[in-house]
């Protein structure tokens, strides 16, 4: 008798700094010394896979054919996971899913809220592969698109397709691709390139880098399938130097296609020449601007164009180009293979069809990569699929859409998400950053840390975006320090409404985005911290002071033990007490009270 098993390590960026690589060769390792049946011949199959979504929950091993998944896993589980669970099929209680809402045990995680509620088209091959095995992407019909629009298409219904999918740009101004694709096809100009956005800059993102390093294919098949169509025979992936991983398995992936017939001269056989070179992007976050992008590209400093002339027509060296973010790249294969009606039909809105890719981070229990269909609510997707809010504190906010996105309050957390909804509540959908915040967070430093970054990766070019926002962020820093004044609201706002109209590209014009937001739904919070000098989360130091209720103090002595400068005094089972001249304003007994006694007089 002979059986196979499969032993799925995620090796994503978040579970190598958890020591997932080690897990995964050491698991290897003792596979090697104790698989060995006298009855069953096993033959073991090992895969270093990308992220399986779960980031706060790894690393991750799942075990196939058993479909038994474990979390949590360390180096020194491995010999256990081997004898029991690999070798003899037994499950390890303690290293299942543990389910949010309910407190139990999940053999497969896939029954799990946190996936069930999920669509993964963009994600489908990410955790599922390993991304350096070629034939891992041809088992998961790689390929069968490119094949697909090589000889069973022409270049013009290739285009048809992908518009009638509705695919907007993932990367943030959402921008209809199939419109992309139609003007460069349209123009008889040679030679015409095709670029890959793999610049994500915005904190708390990971989708690109997620998809580059767990399904690099993908987007390089995207990528073909689109010069094919409008006649390019050079592309370029731009990726930021920081993606060391994404860097390294995209390169062995252009050098696999390229090898296997997929990338080069006479591409399959059909006559077409295709390329792509990396470039690794220097850090500036504004070359995540399009213009920006290919400057950089070109050798030239990272500064954005005015895009009276769009880069369809002139883009890289004056030519016709296409430029699509990683996740957008990665949605054209199964459009090809399925159809673009079939694409459609998921989602709920006119404007916002498929799926989105998000990264689920901050103060959420389910912190990951998750893709939903357009449309979900902002509830659905932070309560049933994130779990909720960390430690069950209380819903404050959440910022989607990057430093140029906006803070939304619970009222908004029926939203559906999706492009237009999201602009008219002052935010934008950006590359796909969702950041959970609780009543610990303190709008008005949120603010401030975002115009903190904007001033940082401002070019300079233009003085709206350069005097602009640091004059904003000027402002907020004031109001934070205790220094702030009766009309610096209005300062702010009448500054943000300059910026927009007058800044030479889409980052300045959106960098007033979170200042707007912020004062729409926050602007009690900003005259607190103006009138009263006080900052009801306890963040900003110098407009806080702590103090502990009496009467929902039980004296259960969890602030004492836990406050780095011993100001806490008290006895056990009865009300304590701050020192406030010792008081470092830290902020540790307000997090970890129990009872919600800890206040801000």
């Amino acid at each position: 008798m002979s059986m196979k098993k499969t032993i799925y390590v995620c090796c994503g960026t978040g579970c190598l700094a958890r020591n997932s690589m080690e897990l995964y060769e050491e698991l290897k390792k003792k596979v090697a010394e104790l698989g060995v049946s006298a009855d069953i011949k096993t033959e073991y199959e090992f895969k270093a896979t990308g992220c399986d979504g779960l980031c706060e929950k790894g690393p991750v091993v799942k075990i196939q054919p058993d479909d038994i998944a474990y979390f949590k896993v360390k180096v020194e589980d491995a010999e256990e996971i081997v004898t029991k669970t690999i070798i003899n099929g037994e499950v390890i209680d303690r290293l299942l899913y543990l389910e949010t809402s309910t407190k139990q045990r999940l053999r497969n995680h896939k029954e799990s809220e946190f996936c069930r509620r999920q669509m993964k088209i963009a994600l489908r091959n990410v955790g599922e592969i390993d991304p350096t095995v070629f034939n891992d992407y041809l088992e998961k019909d790689g390929y069968k698109a490119l094949k697909k629009a090589l000889f069973d298409m022409d270049r013009w219904s290739i285009i048809e397709e992908v518009t009638k999918s509705g695919l907007r740009g993932r990367g943030g101004a959402g921008f209809p691709t199939g419109s992309k694709w139609k003007t460069a096809f349209g123009i008889d100009t040679a030679p015409k390139y095709v670029v890959c956005n793999g610049d994500e800059g915005d904190p708390g993102a990971f989708m690109d880098r997620s998809i580059m390093e767990g399904d690099p294919h993908s987007v390089i098949e995207g990528m073909v399938i689109c010069a094919y169509s409008i006649g390019a025979n050079q592309g370029f992936a731009y990726i930021r130097d920081e993606y060391g991983l994404a860097i390294e398995n995209m390169k062995l992936a252009i050098d696999q296609a390229r090898e296997k017939g997929y990338l080069g001269k006479n591409i399959m056989n059909s006559g077409f020449d295709f390329d792509i070179n990396i470039v690794r992007g220097g850090g500036a976050f504004v070359c995540g601007e399009s213009t920006a992008l290919l400057s950089s590209i070109e050798g030239k400093v990272g500064e954005p164009k005015a895009k009276y002339i769009h880069t369809t027509e002139k883009g890289l060296w004056g030519q016709p180009t296409v430029l699509n973010n990683v996740e957008t790249w990665a949605n054209i294969p199964i459009i090809i293979n399925k159809g673009g009606e079939w694409y459609s039909s998921i989602g709920t809105m006119k404007e916002s069809k498929g799926t989105k890719a998000f990264s689920l981070v901050g103060k959420v229990k389910n912190t990951g990569l998750v893709e939903v269909p357009m449309g979900t609510t902002l509830r659905e997707i932070i309560f049933d699929i994130g779990g909720g809010v960390l430690n069950d504190r209380k819903f404050k906010a959440v910022q989607i859409g990057g430093p140029s996105g906006g803070c939304l309050p619970d009222e908004y957390l029926d939203l559906p998400v999706d492009y237009a909804s999201l602009v008219k509540a002052d935010s934008m959908m950006g590359s796909g950053g969702m950041i959970v915040m609780d009543d610990r967070t303190c709008i008005v430093d949120v603010t401030r840390y975002y115009l903190n970054f904007l001033a940082e990766e401002s070019c300079g070019k233009c003085v709206p975006c350069r005097e602009g926002v640091k004059r904003m962020l000027e402002l907020v820093t004031d109001i934070c320090e205790g220094n702030g004044r009766e009309g610096d609201i209005e300062e702010l706002l009448q500054i943000s409404s300059m910026v927009r109209q007058a800044a030479l590209c889409g980052l300045g014009k959106s960098a007033p985005n979170p200042v707007i937001a912020s004062i729409r739904y926050f602007r009690d919070e900003f005259e607190e911290h103006i009138k009263n000098k006080r900052c009801r989360a306890g963040v900003c130091k110098p407009l806080t002071t702590f103090i502990i209720d009496d009467e929902k103090c039980k004296g259960c002595s969890l602030c004492k033990k836990n406050c780095p400068v011993e100001c806490i005094t008290g006895e056990v089972k009865k009300p304590h007490e701050i020192d406030i001249d010792k008081c470092v304003r830290c902020g540790n007994c307000m997090n970890i009270c129990r009872f919600d006694a800890v206040k801000v007089k």
